[in-house]
């Protein structure tokens, strides 16, 4: 016999995991050949000179250096210009 009455049951008592996206490493840092600069969810920062872009739009080095961060105009597929964020490592 339970000496408590058991509580109900819910529908919404899950959760995911984290994703853990953003910036890993930030302008100035030092960047291994391989090491991840930003992991991010669609492509948001483009990959520059030096680095290459995963299967799941992470940004990762190609070569060793340094992390830098710049602006460049891009004109869409609608011929509208949008400013878009790129990482180097130099």
């Amino acid at each position: 016999m339970a000496t408590k009455k058991s509580g109900g049951t819910v529908k919404n008592g899950r959760d995911s995991n984290p994703r853990y996206l953003g910036i890993k490493l930030y302008a100035g840092e030092k960047a291994q050949s391989g090491s991840i600069i930003v992991r991010q969810e669609g492509l948001n920062t483009l990959p520059g000179k030096n680095t290459d872009i995963g299967k799941d739009y992470t940004i990762y080095a190609t070569t060793e250096g340094t992390v830098k961060f710049s602006t460049k105009r891009k004109k869409g597929f609608n011929g509208k210009t949008k400013v878009k964020n790129i990482v180097n490592v130099e």
